[in-house]
């Protein structure tokens, strides 16, 4: 990627692992939220062209699988960087300077909640409560928590994510 240019996660998606996918499954109406997230395993997003495949694939309204897709937090249609870092934003991480945090996660990473650095590495959320506010205030990167972290501890967290 050329500095400069802004990430917009744009992927050849090989829809026939799509049709993989949904073939595995029964056309059970239950089985939409599986679906949705081996897909997105697969693809890392749910763009338009795989919510339609979906939907087609399924025989059911492309409305019910957006609708399902944009209701879930986990779920996303637009494309997220490689690693996603959460900050919780709950009332124990928010009495412990979890807002300290986000600063830092904004300066280190250049970008704010929502967003993804140009090089496609990083996206930045907010997240409700991660279940471990003993430890807070908590982030997490991917699937990795981090507890009782102190603005200063931010680059070297993200740092071994760099390399």
């Amino acid at each position: 990627m050329k500095t400069g240019e802004v990430f917009d996660g744009s992927q050849d998606i090989d829809l026939e692992s799509i049709d993989k996918i949904t073939g595995f499954y029964s056309n059970e109406p239950g089985n939409l939220l599986p679906i949705l997230r081996d897909v997105q395993k697969e693809t890392k997003y749910l763009s338009d062209n795989i919510l339609i495949r979906i939907a087609d694939n399924l025989d059911i309204p492309l409305s019910q699988v957006y609708g399902v897709a944009t209701f879930y937090s986990l779920f996303t249609v637009k494309p997220k960087g490689k690693y996603i870092v959460r900050v919780c934003e709950d009332a124990p991480c928010h009495v412990l300077d979890a807002p300290k945090i986000y600063e830092a996660l904004q300066e280190y990473l250049g970008i704010s909640a929502g967003q993804t650095t140009q090089d496609g590495l990083f996206s930045l959320e907010f997240t409700s409560c991660l279940g471990l506010c003993g430890v807070a205030p908590v982030i997490m990167v991917n699937e990795e928590v981090y507890g009782k972290i102190t603005p200063d501890m931010i680059p070297a967290i993200l740092g071994k994510y760099k390399s």
